[in-house]
């Protein structure tokens, strides 16, 4: 199982992956994204708030977010994965995208009420990579925000997408979220794939104090 460990290897998997299978051929696809709704409602955020989504690929969480009107920052590596979601848009105007590397320090001045990560973390594997992801969190998220994971857990797949995965366990997600961050929710869900398999994933929620 290979990894991806630059930037550039990054992009050239993702716009691999990206431009050859559709939705329901990738492992993490979710037609239903109630999973991630059940959690966002225990933050209570305002309509005005601002939602930053990591490795964002071509998810159908960012429709649900647009008919809840609010304002979002789309992330990926991948110009693929941004175009194909630029072209699905409903609501260009409430959009922000963003094509960087998640794992090297942000440039642009990004701030948010949440952060939704669904299975983008686990594709790091360096502790440089890992600690900087959670660097670039916490200058994101604000006072008072939170920060939402939906990763591989401990007892989950090894690999996906062709990549090694870190599994996770709470303990983990939450020595590196630090003790500014209050654990809100978790639990270990199974995932159903889209070819009717099931992946172990941790969800945790978590506020900025």
């Amino acid at each position: 199982m290979k990894t991806a460990e630059t930037t550039e290897q990054r992009a050239e998997h993702w716009n691999d992956i990206f431009s050859h299978k559709a939705d329901q051929e990738l492992g993490w696809y979710e037609q239903d994204v109630g999973q991630t709704l059940k959690y966002l409602d225990l933050a209570e955020l305002p309509a005005t708030a601002r939602i930053f989504l990591p490795g964002v690929g071509r998810s159908g969480i960012v429709s649900a977010l647009l008919q809840r009107q609010y304002q979002l920052i789309l992330n990926d590596v991948s110009t693929c994965a941004l175009e194909e979601l630029k072209q699905r848009c409903t609501a260009p105007d409430r959009c922000r995208w963003l094509l960087h590397d998640i794992s090297v320090p942000l440039q642009a001045e990004v701030s948010a009420d949440i952060w939704i990560d669904r299975a983008v973390l686990h594709f790091l594997l360096g502790e440089k990579e890992i600690s900087q992801y959670f660097d670039n969190l916490r200058r994101v998220i604000s006072k008072g925000g939170y920060a939402l994971f939906a990763e591989f857990a401990s007892d989950g797949a090894s690999s996906c997408a062709g990549l090694a995965v870190h599994r996770y366990s709470l303990e983990e997600l939450s020595r590196r979220m630090g003790e500014r961050f209050e654990l809100v929710a978790h639990e270990h869900y199974q995932f159903t794939t889209p070819a009717g398999g099931t992946r172990p994933y941790i969800y945790a929620l978590y506020r900025h104090l």
